[in-house]
């Protein structure tokens, strides 16, 4: 039987490991491939860049989601169809409470799916959950690290720009943080029965004009910031061991 190829993330069967981390920025992917004891680049195209390679002994792919859910459940929908049962995102997510500092990794037991796509497969009441699994290996995992590290719930959204009333409300209800992508990720790993997580990187506070952002030429902000771009390596780092963790705990999948 000829090989069969998924038509945006150029990959199939044997390509990807079961275990996946997901950035959203596909110049990301490299960075985190580093951290594997080797790596080969699968596949490029369409701005879904994956690469596979093995830590310990322990096969372990990253591919990149994009931005926003639509991408990112397209990333989701192909990886499982080739096999993948554990998705970890790795990204960054502006803070919505003031005690989130610039450089704090934020694990997301929860995503509140004020996205569209995720619509498109369930209801509103359903939840979009972390899997324990993964988010008790990240926590596990972040113990290595002198990185503050908060657990909680985030808010997904497909609007970058213009959403501040809606963020105030979110912020009002105890969300930590902000992001686009972690809501279909755990909504349609849990239909397809994969287990997925995420682990993000506090880049700014847009309840408070700071991060990400307008910037001048040269300016660090956001994810230029020195303290985001370590936290983003830092996360990285933690994901790959989380899946040690959970491969040496011989968790069943």
């Amino acid at each position: 039987m000829r090989k069969r190829i998924q038509p945006h993330i150029m990959c199939g069967i044997g390509d990807v490991a079961k275990y996946v981390v997901i950035p959203g920025d596909p110049g990301r992917v490299e960075i985190i491939a580093s951290f594997l004891d080797e790596s080969r680049k699968v596949a490029d195209y369409r701005g879904f860049l994956t690469y596979t390679g093995s830590k310990d002994g322990v096969n372990i792919s990253v591919c990149s989601s994009g931005i926003g859910c639509p991408s990112a459940a397209i990333a989701v929908e192909e990886l499982a169809q080739i096999g993948a049962k554990v998705l970890i995102r790795v990204g960054t997510t502006g803070a919505l409470q003031k005690f989130l500092e610039m450089g704090d990794l934020v694990i997301p037991i929860a995503a509140v799916r004020a996205d569209g796509t995720s619509k498109n497969y369930v209801p509103v009441e359903f939840p979009a959950v972390a899997d324990f699994t993964v988010v008790k290996s990240l926590l596990q995992a972040t113990k290595k690290i002198n990185r503050k590290t908060h657990f909680g719930s985030v808010v997904s959204t497909d609007i970058f720009y213009g959403d501040i009333e809606n963020l105030r409300k979110w912020s009002s209800f105890g969300v930590l943080s902000v992001e686009m992508e972690a809501s279909v990720i755990y909504t349609i790993a849990a239909l397809k029965k994969l287990k997925a997580g995420a682990i993000l990187a506090v880049d700014g506070n847009p309840l408070l004009g700071l991060g990400k952002g307008e910037f001048e030429p040269g300016e660090k902000t956001g994810e230029l910031d020195v303290r985001v771009k370590e936290a983003i390596e830092e996360e990285a780092k933690v994901a790959i061991d989380a899946i040690l963790i959970m491969e040496k705990n011989a968790e069943t999948f």
